[in-house]
């Protein structure tokens, strides 16, 4: 009697055969009609969203309108598969809002975090607090937003240890359910201005009026045509939001400072521009207060002042002779 030897290889291909055949065959016909649905459902929303991509990417050379639409057709997608295959596959469900109310009631409980997320992704969707690539600070964190997710949307920080309002260079994610928690400041949308100061301190011997009439000539001059532009977005702005501005010109206010006096000009700006408006007005300062001899900037120093001698006449301390002298000293 002859024994056959199978190699090991055709033994292991031809097990994997059989057990794949009696899984095939083991489904009943109505398990292999939903298998063949769902996969057939998958694969036409993969191809149909990879088409739309395309031809968005085609059409249009902005960035970030390409990207809404990626993400858009990513959720949409998503959002139409589990429904038709929840459909598919829970026959015995006869309503689909049952189903998803057994669904969201266990999440609520076990996945309460996650699901306060999706409900901020929501709420970011709705009411726009913020867009993507607005500038926004939540609580102590402020960005540029460069991204938004189911459960977390992302920032490009900035502040923290630069001035000015320039970038960090870090992404920071911050957990959607922060939109409910945490105050939200939005930079650029609605009103996309914001009042700068900056405050310019003049010794007491200086001509401190014709310091101020010069700072308001160079802020104006370097502030017009966005005090301008403020003016003109106020109006459309103002259909949507109660914001009532007088004045969009700027300002400089008096007031007495520790070794001189203060003056604080306030001006408009955008607010991606803060630090190089600034720039360009301390520069123009620099230039023309040179140009005056009667103006000089003040600075931290000690002096002594002698009241019952230099004070004005009718203010002047009683003068209190030094112990053992006749005359003062």
């Amino acid at each position: 009697m002859a024994l056959q030897v199978m190699p090991l290889g055709a033994q292991v291909a031809s097990d994997s055969a059989a057990v794949t055949e009696r899984l095939i065959y083991g489904l009943t016909p109505e398990t292999q009609t939903k298998i063949l649905l769902s996969a057939c459902l998958v694969a036409a929303l993969v191809i149909g969203r990879r088409i739309l991509v395309r031809v968005v990417e085609r059409r249009f050379e902005h960035r970030a309108l390409v990207y809404r639409w990626s993400k858009a057709s990513g959720y949409a997608a998503f959002l139409i598969g589990l429904l038709v295959i929840m459909q598919v596959w829970f026959t015995a469900l006869r309503s689909l809002g049952t189903f998803l109310g057994l669904v969201s009631a266990g999440l609520a409980i076990a996945l309460k975090d996650l699901v306060a997320d999706v409900a901020g992704w929501l709420f970011i969707l709705w009411r726009k607090p913020f867009e993507l690539g607005d500038r926004i600070q939540v609580g102590e964190r402020a960005g540029d937003v460069v991204d938004v997710r189911l459960f977390q949307f992302t920032i490009m920080e900035i502040g923290n240890w630069v001035e000015a309002d320039q970038s960090t260079g870090r992404m920071i994610h911050i957990p959607n359910s922060k939109v409910f928690t945490e105050s939200l400041a939005n930079y650029t949308s609605g009103f996309p201005f914001l009042w700068n100061e900056l405050p310019v301190l003049v010794t007491f011997e200086s001509d401190w009026r014709k310091a101020k009439a010069v700072l308001e000539e160079v802020a104006l001059a370097e502030t017009r045509s966005v005090s301008e532009e403020a003016e003109r977005t106020l109006k459309q702005t103002s259909k949507r939001f109660l914001i009532h501005y007088s004045r969009f010109t700027p300002a400089v206010y008096t007031s007495l400072g520790a070794s001189g006096v203060s003056l604080t000009i306030r001006y408009l700006c955008r607010p991606r521009q803060r630090r190089g408006t600034a720039q360009a007005i301390w520069e123009r300062i620099f230039d023309t207060f040179a140009t005056h001899d009667d103006i000089a900037f003040a600075y931290s120093t000690q002096r002594v002042y002698l009241n019952p001698l230099e004070g004005k006449a009718d203010a002047r301390a009683p003068w209190i002779m030094p112990h053992g002298t006749d005359t003062p000293r």
